[in-house]
């Protein structure tokens, strides 16, 4: 890492009032870790990368770090907390100003396979995150920052129709629905072109939203298990 790209990560020192200068400092050295760190988690992978490369590139001690941090695991699940919230923040935007529940399930879903190509979300939470937190803590963490927004949109499809479905069945239609994505998500992100591949899948979720929609609003009956 270069000198300037260093002083670009490590962030000056903001006034908060109420706060005293111990506390500021405390939150900018934090902050400067997890910069630090977020770039060479994605540059270099969770295994390369070293919590002395890292210390090093925020210009803090080894003692400061682990004021903050309990080690590089933690380390990375705070850059991984990071990169979902802004991927979920993301997602959010684009469902913002849609009406139409339909054109708002397209929108959220180019959102989401946008973020999926983004190097930083492919390599820390696609590629690193499952063997780094282990499966359930990948999942926990997932389900936390991106299946409120799969619900929203489910909810607004399922509202088009006349179907009267309680909260049980609303919930698995969006996990059905999440687990749809979370696939989608994984093959876009390990394809030989990432571009392509999320093309195919907005055109695979497109027919099966208009295939939905034929039947809302048609005003079929729901289906029933025998």
């Amino acid at each position: 890492m270069t000198k300037s790209s260093v002083s670009r990560l490590v962030p000056k020192v903001p006034h908060v009032p109420g706060a005293s200068r111990r506390q500021e400092y405390s939150a900018s050295t934090k902050r400067a870790l997890v910069d630090v760190a977020e770039e060479l988690f994605t540059t270099n992978g969770y295994a390369a990368t070293s919590l002395d490369a890292v210390v090093a590139g925020a210009r803090v001690t080894k003692g400061a770090l682990y004021h903050h941090f309990s080690g590089k695991q933690a380390l990375f699940e705070a850059v991984f907390e990071r990169t979902e919230a802004d991927a979920s923040r993301t997602i959010q935007e684009s469902l913002r100003g849609h009406r139409d529940p339909w054109e708002k399930a397209r929108a959220g879903l180019r959102a989401f396979l946008g973020v999926v190509q983004e190097p930083r979300y492919r390599r820390i939470v696609i590629q690193e995150g499952p063997s780094v937190l282990g499966y359930e803590r990948y999942r926990e963490q997932e389900e936390r920052s991106t299946f409120a927004n799969v619900l929203d949109i489910v909810e607004g499809v399922l509202s088009a129709s006349t179907w009267d479905l309680d909260d049980a069945m609303v919930q698995t239609f969006a996990r059905i629905f999440f687990g749809a994505m979370s696939s989608a998500g994984e093959s876009v992100s390990s394809a030989d072109d990432p571009v392509a591949a999320a093309a195919r899948v907005e055109t695979a979720i497109g027919v099966i939203l208009a295939g939905f929609r034929e039947l809302v609003d048609h005003g079929a009956a729901l289906p029933t298990s025998p």
